[in-house]
This record gives C-alpha cells, sequence and structure tokens, in this order.
C-alpha cells in the first residue's frame, strides 16, 4: 500500500483513539529513525487497547530513511580489513540496519497479530525498544568513525520474511526469531573478537549488550512458536521442519552457538535439526 494511502488510514484511526494498534502502525510506517523511535513512547498497552478493532493492513515496505540503499545481499561489498575504519563502519553499519530493521519485525509482530494473550505484546513492545536503543548505539559509534547510517548499501532479507509470514504469527515466531535473528547468536561472538583484536573497544561493549538482549528476543519467539504449536496440538520439531519448506527459508550456514541458542530457549532436538540442515 502506498506511504499515503497509509497515512490517511492513520489519520482516520487516530481521530477515532490512539489505541495500542493505531499507534504502532503509526511508529511501523514512520520513515524517520529518530521519529520512529519516538513514537514507541506513544504506545501503551492497556487491557482495553488490546480489544481495538483497528484493521490490519498489509505493508509490503514499512517506514524507512531514503538510504541506505537496498541492494541484494549477493552485491553487497566484501570488507575484511577491519583495522581501515570506512570497512569497521561498513560492519556497524550492516549491524545498525539489522536493529533498524529489528524494530519494524518486532512493531510488526505488536501490529498484525490479534488476540493473542496480553504478554505477547508486552513482549514486542519490549523487544522494539530494546533494539531501537541497540541502533542508537551503533549509530553514536558510527559518529566516532565519521560515517552516519545510511552511508552504505544494505539489504532487506528480515523484512522480506516479515511479508512471507504475515497471515500467521506461528509461522512469523517460527522463522523470523527462530531463524533469521537467531543467527546474530552464532554470527556476534567471532565478530566481536575481529573487533577486539583490533582493540576496537566501544564495539565489543556495544555488541556484548546486543548479544545479551537478542538472546532475550530469540527466546520470546521460541516461547511463542511453542505456545502456537501447543495451541493448535502440533508437534513443534515436524512442524518447524515443514515452515522451513513451505516459506522457502533461507538455509543455515556457519557455527550454531550452542550455548546462547539453549540460553534462548532452543533444545537440543531443534539444535541438531538446524545442524542437519546446514549447508
Amino acid at each position: 500500500m502506498p506511504v499515503s494511502h497509509q497515512r490517511v488510514i492513520l489519520a482516520l484511526l487516530l481521530s477515532l483513539e490512539p489505541a495500542v494498534f493505531a499507534a504502532a502502525f503509526a511508529a511501523l510506517i514512520e520513515s524517520n529513525p529518530q521519529i520512529k523511535i519516538a513514537k514507541l513512547a506513544e504506545i501503551h498497552l492497556e487491557q482495553r487497547d488490546l480489544l481495538d478493532p483497528t484493521p490490519i493492513i498489509p505493508i509490503e515496505s514499512p517506514g524507512r530513511p531514503t538510504h541506505p540503499e537496498l541492494v541484494a545481499p549477493k552485491d553487497l561489498p566484501r570488507r575484511r580489513n577491519l583495522a581501515e575504519a570506512e570497512n569497521r563502519a561498513a560492519l556497524l553499519h550492516a549491524f545498525a540496519h539489522i536493529e533498524f530493521n529489528a524494530i519494524n519485525l518486532a512493531l510488526d509482530a505488536l501490529y498484525r497479530f490479534r488476540q493473542m494473550p496480553a504478554q505477547y505484546y508486552a513482549d514486542w513492545l519490549k523487544i522494539a525498544v530494546e533494539e531501537a536503543y541497540h541502533f542508537n548505539l551503533l549509530c553514536e559509534h558510527l559518529q566516532t568513525l565519521g560515517f552516519t547510517y545510511g552511508d552504505f548499501p544494505a539489504h532487506n532479507s528480515l523484512w522480506e520474511m516479515a511479508v512471507k509470514t504475515d497471515q500467521d504469527v506461528m509461522a512469523r515466531m517460527a522463522l523470523v526469531p527462530r531463524i533469521l535473528e537467531a543467527r546474530g547468536l552464532d554470527a556476534v561472538p567471532p565478530i566481536r573478537q575481529k573487533l577486539a583484536n583490533i582493540g576496537d573497544q566501544r564495539a565489543c561493549e556495544i555488541l556484548d549488550i546486543i548479544l545479551a538482549d537478542e538472546i532475550g528476543h530469540v527466546r520470546i519467539g521460541n516461547y511463542w512458536y511453542h505456545w502456537c504449536c501447543q495451541e493448535r496440538q502440533l508437534e513443534p520439531i515436524a512442524t518447524f521442519v515443514a515452515l522451513l519448506r513451505d516459506y522457502e527459508a533461507p538455509v543455515f550456514r556457519g557455527t550454531l552457538n550452542h550455548i546462547a541458542r539453549q540460553a534462548a530457549g532452543f533444545t537440543t532436538e531443534e539444535m541438531a535439526l538446524i545442524e542437519s540442515l546446514k549447508e
């Protein structure tokens, strides 16, 4: 839906009552990152709001600034020498872009899926706020290197999966937090070590904060995935395999961070399954 149409609908919704889903929609379609983050403070979870009949609107693209330019993952340049400030900035920019997407993903999970328990909405609002904190930390550090968010190209894979799963909360929980976001649990430690090797202590501190919080975020996704399976009387492992196939989820790569994934709620059986599906 064009942004102009989204804003007309938003104005109509807010003229009735600024309830939770309308407020989440307002933040979701906001293109300025700092205004988007400020709008998070306008989302108040009250029980009466969770009965709000605000219609659910498909969103092919959430609000985002004109830059960074979005390209295919294969078209992103590889930057190996992190001792060079520009290469390190490009790496931190990639993390910032992930966190910006994660704000939108959390807002969409809150806005899109209705008639869930109240704790579900509290969980995803908490995640949105923490992702915003991570985004700001990374942007502040980027500035010390002479760069800002938008200076490097980025890809849109996280949101593409959000669009694919926008009809089913169980599919969303299975494939975004448990697949795409959980990759961060595996990727952060080796990247942190590279940054430590070149003496970027502040970047290491930020990644430590992100990893600790992301364990909690993936744990929330795991919890609500299993909650959905229980509600529908489905076996979680078989259902997960079917969802991977049906939604053409990305193939696993690299080495799993078993300690972090276990802390995030993955069972030994689930991790063995993920290992078996790696390229």
